[in-house]
This record gives structure tokens, C-alpha cells and sequence, in this order.
């Protein structure tokens, strides 16, 4: 497998932990939700091994035993009034998106996330432009690890898969990238620790975002 960004025409990303740190943001809903059910709060570390599978996942984990159709809608009515304040770019994330663009390569979002909020925060952080696509699990059959995103993102992109690269933070990104049949990098920022992530063998593992910027300025 390729070490170096320079076959790929398209890059795609995960959002959470990957380009963004939201756990804050998710946790602050996660206890909302909890509080309406006369739960206590949980730690944002307690919170964010969860993250990552959508939705469903998260609430079914962090407030089990109940009505997740109502879980979900209290959620979602909750999570704009913290998304934006509490989420922030990883470093190196803006820099990244920027030199990739300027390349010439196409960028897209394939994340778990409601697609509606993944297109409120890259507006938010003023690198919406540079995306091409950007799909959340309403827009599939299936979420991650079900390779469905990946294969509609490349679809719409038109151009192979052996063109693309994937990035995320998760396990689930690399088994959704082998799925899918595309190049899978994974950075050490996210809901796993690096050893799980060398475990499920992506390409390429990176500390973070920055070292991405750093091989395009050697470009």
C-alpha cells in the first residue's frame, strides 16, 4: 500500500475526532438526555468511547433502557444550542483541508453524524468550500462500518476507488475503508487509543492531522 498522498485524486474524512474535537459537544447532549431521564451526567472520556457508530449506538450506551425514538429526538433538539460553541478543529485540520484543495484533489465528509449538523460545523469553521460531498447516514442504506457512504461518496465523485483515500480515528473508518475497497489512513486523535488502531492494520497511522500537512509541504 502507498505511503505518500500524491495517487490519490480524492481524500475523505470522518468528522468527530478526526477533523473536529466534538466529544465535549456530544457529551453536554449525551447528559441532557440523561437528565430528562433522572440519570447523572457522564465524563466526556466516559462518553467518548461511544462515539463514532451514529446515533443510535451512542444513546443505546450511554442512556440504555429507553425509548430511543425519544432519546434521539431529545438529542437532536438539544445538540444545536452546544454544538457550535463546544466543538473545535483539530490542529492541523484548516491547514490540511486548504493544501489538499489547492492540490487539486477532491475532498469529501463521509461521517456517522446527521448529516444537517456535519454541514452546520464545517460552515461554522469556514471549510465548507472545499468539500465536494458531504454524506451522513441518512443518506445510506447502512452507517459505518457498512462500506455504503464510501461507495456514494466515490460515486458521486466519479472516480475509482483505488483513487481514494479514507481517513478517520475509529476501527470501524478502517473496516468501513477495506469495505469499500479504498486506501485507509488513521490518526491517533480520536475515540481509540493507538494501539487498537495499529491493530486493524490501515495504511498509514499518524499521530494527528499535522503530519498530513507536513508530507504535502514536501510534495
Amino acid at each position: 500500500m502507498t505511503d505518500t498522498l500524491c495517487p490519490y485524486a480524492a481524500v475523505l474524512f470522518d468528522l468527530d475526532g478526526t477533523l473536529a474535537d466534538s466529544y465535549a459537544a456530544i457529551a453536554s447532549s449525551v447528559n441532557h438526555v440523561r437528565a430528562e431521564r433522572g440519570m447523572p451526567a457522564l465524563s466526556i472520556d466516559e462518553v467518548k468511547r461511544h462515539v463514532g457508530r451514529g446515533p443510535e449506538y451512542l444513546l443505546t450506551h450511554t442512556a440504555p433502557d429507553g425509548r430511543l425514538a425519544d432519546d434521539l429526538a431529545v438529542y437532536r433538539a438539544h445538540h444545536p444550542s452546544v454544538m457550535l460553541s463546544m466543538t473545535r478543529l483539530l490542529p492541523g485540520a484548516a491547514l490540511l483541508l486548504a493544501a489538499l484543495h489547492r492540490l487539486g484533489k477532491k475532498i469529501g465528509l463521509c461521517s456517522n453524524k446527521p448529516r444537517a449538523f456535519s454541514q452546520q460545523l464545517l460552515q461554522h469553521f469556514e471549510v465548507s468550500a472545499y468539500f465536494d460531498v458531504v454524506l451522513g447516514p441518512e443518506d445510506v442504506p447502512l452507517p459505518k462500518p457498512a462500506p455504503d457512504m464510501l461507495l456514494r461518496a466515490i460515486q458521486r465523485l466519479g472516480l475509482p476507488s483505488e483513487q481514494t483515500l479514507y481517513v478517520g480515528d475509529m476501527t470501524v473508518d478502517i473496516q468501513t475503508a477495506r469495505s469499500a475497497g479504498v486506501h485507509v489512513w488513521a490518526v491517533a486523535t480520536g475515540s481509540e487509543d493507538r494501539r487498537a488502531l495499529e491493530d486493524a492494520k490501515p495504511d498509514r497511522l499518524l499521530a494527528d492531522l499535522q503530519e498530513m500537512v507536513a508530507q504535502i509541504g514536501r510534495m
